[in-house]
């Protein structure tokens, strides 16, 4: 099958998840099974690094953590949203968007992302401390026909998949429903506060099937609402409530600092997600940002060591907790290091502003001005993409956080402004509270990396030899 058409590969995709759907609980097992059969053809002759033998033992053994995830998303999830899961998210953005991006990748010389983030707004409705997206100030909008150019202009390159942050995104929930109905063969996930979300929306969300929220949590109640307003826990979980309710999935967007590392993975944090609903929770490591950012959040090393042993037990499809977690900062090896400048994602801001991350303010482009082909190719996204992996130890891959040498020397070398409209951090600032912590960390990852098992992955999206030679022939002709 893997030299289907698109069409065909998807006609097939489309038949097999309606008959999942549609069969006695009883030959469930049976169907899925030839879902993952039809999967393994298609992706047959790419680098894939899925193992679809260990997911059929898995499936069958009613005694796993993946056994119970999934017939509880075939039990609790509305019909319309697991077959548009199923369709957008595994067939479009997984397993096709994989290989169409892979080939432009090599007909372009740049990264070409998986994902690409969006603020629709910088606006929000809250007023978290220390929140850094404040800082591009709170009136700036991305209009509905410019997220809707950057997508057509994504899909072209193969990028079926698009988070929406902000500001608070569902501020414009209106226009990013009337996005989902367009591309309706893409995913789209919102970061949100969760306070804007009720029953007319998820009614929507139902309707289109294609569109899944990550609600933003640090906490229980009181250390919850101590940040971000009182209130602001009760209405999240409200919001969890009428989702689950709806048959949507879902789940959480987690900072982690010094000061909840423990609780937002302990045993009660964490089964409370489960009843709630949450089919995952997204960790994000706390980072320095800003010119008032508060250091004393960085968590220790021992810390962060407690995390990446933690997040591993929770999502442990075996004998885990029946969500799916990961550590954006500690789940390196699986991705080959940072994914920034373009390789996995970028991030355009309510400005128009491309940054090669969501936490380095610092771009040479707009999507006013410039095509996204153009952008990937801007000075500072090719300079990620000469310097990645900024360390062969995936445990320290950020070219902030862990290398902080790299980004002010990019930043330098590219040109590259800060896109911070209301307090302009320079690199030697951002780069210098981070130097301690890089110092600090190294030693515990190198152990930690050295004595565990970790994966390499097949395929990584660096710039090798071959591409090199490649370029020099191009430049020759």
């Amino acid at each position: 099958m893997g030299t289907f058409s698109h069409t065909a590969g998807k006609l097939a995709f489309s038949t097999s998840i309606h008959k999942v759907l549609n069969c006695p609980e009883e030959e469930r097992e049976k169907m899925i099974l030839k879902l993952l059969n039809l999967a393994e053809n298609y992706m047959s002759g790419e680098k894939f690094d899925v193992n679809f033998d260990d997911f059929r033992e898995l499936v069958c053994d009613k005694s796993t953590a993946l056994y119970g995830y999934i017939n509880k998303l075939f039990d609790e999830v509305h019909p319309n949203v697991l077959k548009t899961t199923a369709l957008n998210l595994v067939f479009e953005s997984f397993f096709y968007s994989t290989k169409i991006t892979r080939k432009m990748r090599e007909k372009h010389q740049c990264n070409v992302p998986w994902v690409i983030l969006m603020d629709p707004t910088s606006a929000c409705n809250l007023h978290c401390t220390g929140c850094w997206a404040a800082e591009y100030g709170n009136k700036l909008n991305l209009s509905f026909e410019e997220m809707d150019g950057v997508i057509e202009q994504g899909k072209a390159l193969g990028v079926y998949f698009y988070m929406l942050t902000g500001g608070e995104p569902l501020v414009r929930k209106a226009d990013i429903i009337r996005l989902c109905k367009k591309h309706h063969d893409c995913v789209f996930l919102a970061y949100t506060n969760g306070t804007l979300v009720d029953d007319t929306l998820c009614k929507e969300m139902q309707k289109v099937g294609n569109f899944y929220l990550a609600l933003s949590l640090e906490g229980f109640g009181e250390v919850n609402d101590l940040r971000r307003g009182a209130g602001v826990y009760e209405k999240v979980m409200k919001a969890m409530d009428l989702l689950k309710k709806h048959g949507l999935i879902f789940g959480t967007s987690i900072c982690y600092t010094s000061k909840n590392v423990e609780t937002v993975v302990s045993e009660e944090f964490v089964d409370l997600l489960v009843k709630k609903g949450n089919r995952y929770a997204f960790y994000f490591h706390y980072m320095p940002v800003g010119n008032d950012a508060a250091v004393d959040l960085l968590p220790s090393p021992e810390q962060r060591e407690f995390m990446y042993h933690r997040v591993r037990e929770i999502r442990n499809m075996r004998h885990g907790k029946g969500i799916f977690t990961m550590d954006f900062q500690n789940d390196g090896e699986y991705v080959g290091g940072c994914i920034a400048g373009g390789r996995n994602y970028f991030h355009i801001n309510a400005n128009g502003d491309a940054e090669p991350c969501v936490f380095i303010h610092y771009s040479n482009a707009n999507i006013r001005t410039h095509t996204l082909l153009e952008i990937l190719k801007q000075p500072l996204f090719m300079a990620y993409r000469e310097n990645q992996p900024f360390n062969k130890n995936h445990l320290k891959p950020c070219p902030m956080l862990e290398n902080p040498e790299f980004l002010e020397k990019m930043i330098r070398e590219t040109g590259a402004k800060s896109t911070d409209l209301q307090s302009p951090e320079s690199p030697e600032h951002l780069c210098a509270k981070c130097h301690e912590y890089a110092k600090n960390w190294a030693p515990c990852a190198e152990q930690l990396w050295e004595e565990n098992p970790h994966v390499a992955p097949s395929y990584e999206n660096y710039k090798t030899e071959k591409t090199e030679q490649s370029e020099k022939n191009q430049f020759v002709s």
